[in-house]
This record gives structure tokens, C-alpha cells and sequence, in this order.
């Protein structure tokens, strides 16, 4: 009797050392496989900048399809992390459209920010419904929000497929827009102006989502012939500088002073067109001439590792271009064709920036070789297998839509097209006369980064009737939406990237899908051994245990 006393007293007092103890040392224990609760350092050093409470409204509440459960659950699961490790955050899950009478208004408001609903096929036993969903949350801190995408709609992807490439999003999603609203603006970016570039209302969307979170200028590097000391001083006031689509050759005065803000460690994001293609002569006469580009670039390309091939591919994994067939009454009829000039370009790459993405949308598109000098590169995104060159210069006509293409003339394909290079470049200018004469001049100096996309295009966004901006990567003529905008993002945030945060975008969950085939095939078996046999079980019990209380107490 004493010495279960005393055992009872020891482990007493053991729960109450392990109670006071837990006041003090914090641990949690994720005992999933892929430890998809285990946050990134990085994480938990962002965290650590909300001083206050910090709001996260998810709307991922009510009556939705049962795949989606999954996805609350997830989402619930990744906040209740985040909170554990900061007590500011607060976090509520909402229905917006519990109320009928208030739905339109508020499906309204959910447009104009831009969160818009996803509709969805549920298959229940092979019967297909359509289910509308908000994959949305908002965060807020203090007097800044920003929008939460929780669900990666792929492509041709199945839900349960979506579900788990949203998985594994999450924790960089939130943490992403913690840092946005947490953190204040630091790093600064020049847009690269008096090239003929892209025209800004059709880089408008990206670079209102880039203000968000850095500074941005325009920077004319034409003004170098005026002063050219300044101008190079200026440029290196910033951390990247983005080359959109120039159609205008670069003197040597341009390039020495973009060639120095790389060697004392600028980083660059170049997307440029290895060939000029008019799309105004081809929408208007139904053909138009493409022809080598020639930008004056090529020798410091060559310098950094790389050339852009002035040859186009065309690629049978294509997007669509409409086109009027005829007319009903007044109105123009249009049909989508496939496109082989404007290739839909996915990747298996693991890198962050790549990583868990969605096709991208590219026109007039060039192979980018890579060249041995020491730097390392990185193929980000590529040709699909079926893809080969044209030549130029070459006709294109929109006569190519009634091509009845031979597969074994699209292989091996491949081609890369965006590539990123890191390390100690070496100047274009090393061993030559200088363009502009300074004492600040450098042959190597600090590593830097750079990123280039032999498309301008990839930045472009279209306009809607109105001639305002539409978003990023949105095609109006065939209502489809492309990954251009979180490839261009991903891409300026790993360049200014000093905290680690884009490498939680290559954070892997695993989650089993369900094979409804073989749901289907053992139905009966399998409703009988999830609902049928418990029941059965507990009546068993209940008989037994009824028999034998009567059995003990007749006695």
C-alpha cells in the first residue's frame, strides 16, 4: 500500500515539474513524415516582427466540396503554428456568403480586390456538381492588408492534385504576406527606360504588385550621353535593374554603365526578344516578317555565360490565339487554334522560383544557350519535349493554325528559355578602351545574380475594353490565367531575396490521393466496413455487457 503511495506521490510530483518546466523551455513535436508543420527558420525569424496582433480573416468556411475540407484543415493547421509561435496572431475562418441577401454585395466587394471564387467539379459516384469557393484569406497589420492565395488552380489538374500543390504553399503564402505588411521597404528597383521598351500600361499589373514591396523608378539609360559620370553613379543606388523588351540598339556608353552595376553586384532581370516579330502586322494582315533582333548585347551576354539564338520555337504544348471565323449579325464569331509561336511552358525544375507552378504563357519565344566561364546557371524554364527551331529571317502567317504538324519533326526539343546565372562575372570591358572614362572602373568584383528570359512578352499584360489593365498573365480571348505574374514575382524576389524566404516555396508535403476507381469498384465493401461495422460492433458490445451485468446481479 505504502509503495503505491509513494508511486502515486512521484509521478504527481513529476507532472507538476514537467507543467513548471513547460512554462519555460517551448517544443513542439511534429511527428508527420514530411514534417509539414515544422516551420523554416526564416519563418520564425518574420514572425518575430509582429509586435502587434495580426489579423487573418480565411475564407474557407461553410458548405464547400469535401476535397476542400482537406485544404481548410491544412490551413487551420499551419495557423495554429504560426500562432503558437507568436501570440499576435489571430486568426478566424469565415463563410462570405453565409447570408443569400448579402451575397451578391459581397461577392461584388470580393471582385473588385481582386479575390476571385473558384468553381469547382465534385464527383460524387461519378455524378459531377459545380461548387463555387473563395481559396482566400486577409491579412492585417495596422493600416496595411494584403491578399492570402491558398489554392494553386493548375491547369488540367484534378482537385485532389491542386489540394496538394496548395499544401504545400501554405507556409510560404502566410508567411510571404507577413513579411509584406511586417517588414518595411527596403530594397529599391530601376526600370530601365529610352530603349523603345514595353510601353508601361502593359507592364502596369506587375509593377503595381512590385511597389508593394520594394521601391520603383524609372531609370533613362539614355541620359548616359549627357552625363554619364551621374548616371552611373545613380544606377548603383539600386538593387535590380529590369531590361523589358527594348527594340532600340544599346551604345557601349549604355552597356559599360549597366556592365559596372552588375560587377559591383547589381542584380538584373533581362527579357528580351532574340527576334522582332510585328503582332499589329500579323493581326491585321494575317502575316508579318520576324527577323533577328540585334540590341548590340551580344558581346556582354557572351561575357556573362550565355547567348539568346535569333530563331524561334515553335512548340505542339502551345496556347491558343482567336480568330474571327465569320460573323451572326453583327457580331464577330471567334475560334481558339492552337499557337505553336506561343508555347505553354512548364517545368519539373525543383527551384524555389519554379517550384509548385503553373504553365506560363510565352510568344515568339528563342533558345538561350549556356557557355563555359565559371558562373553557375540554372535552367528555370524550357521547351516542351515536342518543340523544334525556325530560322530567320522567316514569314509568319496566321495560315500556320491549318498546319497538320509531324510529331517526329518537334523532337528532341527542350530548348531553355529562362536561366538564371550566379557568381563573380567578369566585365565586358575588361581589356578594352572604355567607353566612359572613370576611376571607379572593375574588371570582377562582387557576385551577383542575374536572370534572363529570351521573351519580352512575359512581363506584358493585356488591356480590356476599355484600354485599362488586365492582371498579369490573364488572356481575355480565351478567359484563361497564366502563371506569368507569379513567375515574374518569384524571379525579383529571388534576386532581392535576403532572408531566405522564396526557398520555403521548395518545402515538399506528401499527401496520399484517394483511387476513387477503386472507391467505386468496393462501394458496398467499403461503406459496410466504415459505417455498417462499428455499429455491429457496439451493438455486440452493449449485448454482452447487458448479459453479463443481468448474469452478476441474478445472483
Amino acid at each position: 500500500m505504502k509503495a503505491n503511495a509513494k508511486k502515486i506521490l512521484g509521478l504527481i510530483i513529476g507532472l507538476l515539474l514537467i507543467n513548471i518546466a513547460s512554462n519555460f523551455v517551448f517544443k513542439r513535436f511534429d511527428l508527420t513524415q514530411d514534417k509539414r508543420y515544422t516551420l523554416s527558420d526564416t519563418s520564425l525569424e518574420i514572425l518575430k516582427n509582429a509586435k502587434e496582433p495580426l489579423y487573418i480573416d480565411v475564407f474557407l468556411e461553410g458548405n464547400f466540396p469535401a476535397e476542400f475540407k482537406r485544404l481548410q484543415t491544412e490551413t487551420r493547421q499551419i495557423l495554429e503554428e504560426l500562432k503558437a509561435y507568436n501570440s499576435n496572431i489571430i486568426f478566424q475562418f469565415v463563410n462570405p456568403l453565409e447570408n443569400p441577401e448579402e451575397a451578391d454585395a459581397v461577392m461584388q466587394q470580393f471582385y473588385e480586390r481582386g479575390l476571385t471564387p473558384i468553381q469547382i467539379s465534385v464527383d460524387d459516384k461519378g455524378k459531377q456538381s459545380q461548387e463555387v469557393v473563395y481559396p482566400w484569406a486577409i491579412a492585417t497589420y495596422k493600416d496595411k492588408s494584403a491578399k492570402i492565395p491558398l489554392l494553386k488552380n493548375r491547369m488540367k489538374a484534378s482537385t485532389e492534385e491542386k489540394v496538394i500543390n496548395s499544401v504545400q504553399h501554405l507556409e510560404y503564402a502566410f508567411t510571404n504576406a507577413f513579411h509584406k505588411i511586417t517588414t518595411p521597404k527596403k530594397k529599391k528597383i530601376a526600370v530601365i527606360k529610352g530603349k523603345n521598351e514595353l510601353p508601361d500600361v502593359f507592364k502596369a499589373d506587375f509593377l503595381q504588385t512590385v511597389k508593394d514591396n520594394y521601391f520603383i523608378a524609372p531609370f533613362p539609360i539614355d541620359s548616359v550621353k549627357t552625363n554619364p559620370e551621374l548616371i552611373q553613379k545613380a544606377l548603383k543606388t539600386f538593387d535590380l535593374a529590369i531590361i523589358a523588351k527594348p527594340t532600340s540598339a544599346f551604345t557601349d556608353a549604355e552597356k559599360q554603365v549597366l556592365d559596372q552595376f552588375i560587377i559591383h553586384g547589381g542584380k538584373t532581370l533581362w527579357l528580351i526578344d532574340g527576334v522582332k516579330v510585328s503582332m499589329e502586322d500579323l493581326n491585321q494582315t494575317g502575316n508579318t516578317l520576324a527577323f533577328a533582333n540585334d540590341l548590340g548585347l551580344n558581346d556582354m551576354f557572351f561575357k556573362y555565360g550565355f547567348r539568346i539564338n535569333p530563331v524561334l520555337i515553335k512548340d505542339l504544348q502551345c496556347t491558343e490565339i482567336a480568330l474571327a471565323t465569320g460573323k451572326r449579325g453583327s457580331e464577330t464569331n471567334y475560334q481558339n487554334f492552337p499557337w505553336m509561336y506561343s508555347p505553354w511552358i512548364n517545368t519539373e525544375s525543383k527551384h524555389p522560383i519554379v517550384n509548385n507552378i503553373d504553365g506560363i504563357k510565352m510568344d515568339f519565344v528563342n533558345p538561350i544557350d549556356t557557355l563555359k566561364n565559371g558562373i553557375k546557371k540554372t535552367v528555370l524554364l524550357q521547351s516542351s519535349p515536342y518543340s523544334r527551331t525556325v530560322g530567320t529571317p522567316v514569314e509568319v502567317s496566321l495560315d500556320m493554325v491549318n498546319e497538320k504538324p509531324d510529331e517526329k519533326e518537334f523532337q528532341p526539343g527542350n530548348f531553355p528559355v529562362a536561366v538564371l546565372l550566379e557568381g563573380q562575372f567578369h566585365s565586358v570591358f575588361e581589356n578594352r578602351v572604355l567607353a566612359i572614362k572613370t576611376n571607379t572602373f572593375k574588371a570582377t568584383n562582387k557576385t551577383s545574380k542575374m536572370i534572363v528570359v529570351s521573351d519580352g512578352d512575359v512581363i506584358k499584360n493585356q488591356l480590356d475594353e476599355k484600354g485599362q489593365p488586365m492582371e498579369l498573365g490573364f488572356d481575355r480571348w480565351t478567359n484563361r490565367l497564366y502563371a506569368n505574374k507569379e513567375f515574374m514575382m518569384n524571379c525579383v524576389n529571388y534576386l532581392l531575396d535576403d532572408n531566405g524566404l522564396i526557398n520555403i516555396r521548395s518545402k515538399e508535403v506528401d499527401l496520399p490521393l484517394l483511387d476513387k476507381q477503386k472507391v467505386y469498384e468496393d462501394y458496398t465493401y467499403t461503406q459496410f466496413l466504415t459505417v455498417g461495422l462499428p455499429l455491429v460492433l457496439l451493438t455486440i458490445f452493449g449485448v454482452v455487457i447487458t448479459y453479463l451485468r443481468k448474469r452478476k446481479f441474478a445472483r
